[in-house]
C-alpha cells in the first residue's frame, strides 16, 4: 500500500507531491554522490496544506512525510517514493520515526515556548532519515508571538529540514508566514469516495457509510464515528431537532441549554478518560509518596498540568458546540436548497420530512438570515464570548 492511498480524492494532490519527493529523493541522492541536484526542483523547504475541515490536510502531511523517508530499494529501479512498506515509510507514518515530529494540540492555541522546541528540533541534522521533517497540524492554533518565532525559521531553514503546516485557509495563517510556504489546496472529498474508505478499511455497511458520509458532506473523520458510534448518531439526532424547538422564547432557551450541557458532558468524559491518568503518571514521575504526598518543589508543575488540562475542557467543549452547529447548517442548507429547487443532494434525508415542513413554512430569505446566525454564534465562540450567551442569541435569531 502507497503512502498516498490514505488520501481520498485528491488526485491532483498527489501527484504534485509524489513529484516534489521524487525530486526531494534526486536530490538526497546527488548530494551524498557529491553531484548537484536537478536544476528545476519540485522540492521547496515549506510547505502549507489548507483545505476544509474533513478534506485529510493532516492525512496529506503525513503521506508526504513518509515518503521524503522512504529508503525502499526500488528507488534505485526507478521506483517512486512512498512505498509504504518500507522502514522509512512504515515509522513515519505510525509516529515513530526519529526525525519526523508531528505535532498537534488540544488546547486553544500553540504558544511561543511550544514553538521554540520546535524551531530548535529543525536545527538538527537528520538522525536517521533523509530529512529532518516537522509536521504542525494545528498551525491556525499558533498565537501571533509563536507565528512570528516560526516565521525566523522558515526564513532561514536547515540544509535538510522541511516544515509542513496544515490549515483551513490560507488566512488563518499570518501573511509572513504564508508568503514562504509553497501552498497546496485540498477539496472536500466526493461522498462517494468516502463511503467506498468506510466500507474497504472499516467494514461498515455501504447503505450505513453512504449515509454517513452524505450526513457529513465528505468529513471523513466525522463520517467514520457517526458510522461507528451510536452516541455520536443520537447527539446529532437531538441537535437536528432543534430547529423545531425553537418556536418560542422558553423553547429556544432550552434548546441552548441541552446544547451547552451535551458539550459539557463530551468535555467531562475526555477529562475522566486523560486528566486521571496524566496526573498519575506525572506524580510517580515526580516521585510522590505512598499515600498520594507530593515532594516540596513539585506543586509549581502539578499547577502546570491542571491548567493545561482546564484548557483541554474548553477546547472540547468548543469542539463539541462547533460540531452541533455545523449539523444545523448542515439542515437550514438542506431546507434552502429545497426553497430555491436546487438540485443538490439532501444531505440529511433520515429528518427528510422536519426540512421539508420547514420549507414549506418558511422563506428562503428567512432560512438564510437562520444560517447567518449559526455562522455568528460559531463566530462568537471564537471570540471567546461566554458559549451560553452565544448559543442563546442563536435560539432566540432561529426563532424569530
Amino acid at each position: 500500500m502507497a503512502v498516498w492511498d490514505d488520501l481520498v480524492g485528491q488526485e491532483r494532490l498527489e501527484e504534485q507531491l509524489a513529484a516534489a519527493a521524487r525530486d526531494a529523493d534526486a536530490l538526497v541522492t546527488a548530494q551524498a554522490a557529491g553531484e548537484p541536484g536537478p536544476e528545476a526542483s519540485k522540492m521547496t523547504h515549506a510547505w502549507l496544506f489548507t483545505g476544509p475541515p474533513g478534506s485529510g490536510r493532516a492525512t496529506a502531511a503525513r503521506a508526504f512525510a513518509a515518503a521524503l523517508q522512504c529508503v525502499s530499494p526500488d528507488r534505485a529501479l526507478g521506483g517512486a517514493p512512498g512505498c509504504g512498506f518500507c522502514d522509512g515509510c512504515h515509522t513515519a507514518l505510525v509516529g515513530t520515526h526519529a526525525d519526523v515530529e508531528v505535532v498537534r494540540t488540544d488546547l486553544l492555541s500553540i504558544g511561543v515556548k511550544e514553538t521554540r522546541d520546535l524551531v530548535r528540533r529543525a536545527q538538527l541534522s537528520p538522525a536517521v532519515g533523509r530529512w529532518q521533517v516537522i509536521v504542525l497540524e494545528d498551525a491556525d492554533r499558533l498565537t501571533e508571538g509563536a507565528g512570528n518565532v516560526l516565521l525566523k525559521a522558515v526564513e532561514e531553514p536547515a540544509p535538510r529540514t522541511v516544515w509542513l503546516l496544515c490549515a483551513p485557509s490560507l488566512e488563518d495563517v499570518l501573511p509572513t508566514i504564508r508568503s514562504r510556504c509553497r501552498h497546496v489546496s485540498l477539496r472536500t472529498p466526493p461522498v462517494a469516495a468516502v463511503a467506498d474508505v468506510l466500507v474497504r478499511r472499516d467494514g461498515i455497511e455501504p447503505e450505513a457509510a453512504h449515509a454517513a458520509a452524505r450526513a457529513t458532506q465528505g468529513h471523513i473523520d466525522r463520517a467514520r464515528r457517526l458510522a461507528t458510534d451510536e452516541r455520536a448518531r443520537a447527539r446529532r439526532a437531538t441537535v437536528l431537532k432543534l430547529p423545531l424547538r425553537v418556536a418560542d422564547v422558553g423553547g429556544g432557551l432550552r434548546a441552548a441549554q441541552e446544547l451547552i450541557d451535551a458539550a459539557a458532558e463530551d468535555a467531562a468524559q475526555v477529562a475522566e478518560e486523560i486528566d486521571a491518568k496524566e496526573t498519575e503518571e506525572l506524580k510517580a514521575a515526580l516521585g510522590a509518596a505512598q499515600g498520594g504526598r507530593m515532594p516540596r518543589g513539585t506543586a509549581g508543575v502539578m499547577k502546570e498540568l491542571e491548567e493545561k488540562q482546564k484548557r483541554r475542557r474548553t477546547r472540547t467543549q468548543r469542539d463539541s458546540l462547533d460540531l452541533a452547529l455545523t449539523d444545523l447548517t448542515g439542515f437550514y442548507r438542506d431546507v434552502l436548497a429545497l426553497q430555491l429547487g436546487a438540485r443538490t443532494p439532501i444531505a440529511n434525508e433520515d429528518v427528510r420530512d422536519a426540512i421539508d415542513r420547514m420549507a414549506r413554512d418558511t422563506t428562503a430569505e428567512r432560512t438564510l438570515r437562520r444560517i447567518e446566525a449559526v455562522l455568528a454564534c460559531r463566530e462568537a465562540l471564537d471570540s471567546n464570548v461566554a458559549p451560553l450567551l452565544a448559543v442563546e442569541a442563536m435560539t432566540m435569531e432561529l426563532r424569530a
